[in-house]
């Protein structure tokens, strides 16, 4: 079985390009820092690994529009191993994780709180979150014109 948990932050935003073609498929490309779990020799700092990741579809869309640098995000996929030669006749080896689902991993205001000028890119404020229900859930307010982020 090939399946990956990351949990981890962006350390850029995400890359997007579209595929040519009739059906342009976005491909999306980002770095997520890591953090391991323990230290080395008793080092004081903490040590992270750099994760190559690359999404298909809605997913490079979903990233394109929703993740920036510095958010705490979980991504499960699979990894993927590959090669190519480059201009210079090397055979260069790759390995991704081929992401299949990411989601936020902190609130928006923590992950504000972490890079407060993250935000300041969107005109529109966001509307103040609705009153739960009677029944558990959040009311949607009216007059949301963009689309909700999942399916």
């Amino acid at each position: 079985m090939n399946k990956v948990i990351l949990m981890g932050r962006l350390t850029r935003d995400p890359d997007v390009r579209y595929s040519q073609g009739e059906n342009a498929t976005a491909v999306a490309r980002y770095t997520l820092a890591v953090d391991r779990r323990f230290r080395r020799d008793g080092a004081d700092s903490q040590t992270a690994d750099f994760i190559s990741c690359v999404v298909f579809g809605r997913g490079a869309e979903f990233a394109e529009k929703y993740l920036r640098q510095g958010m705490k995000i979980v991504a499960t996929g699979r990894i993927q191993t590959g090669s190519y030669t480059n201009r210079d006749g090397q055979k260069v080896y790759t390995t991704d994780v081929v992401v299949e689902d990411q989601e936020f991993a902190e609130s928006k205001n923590a992950s504000g709180e972490r890079q407060p000028d993250q935000f300041a890119h969107q005109t529109q404020a966001a509307p103040a979150p609705a009153p739960v229900a009677g029944d558990g859930f959040m009311n949607i307010p009216d007059g949301i014109d963009e689309e909700l982020p999942f399916n």
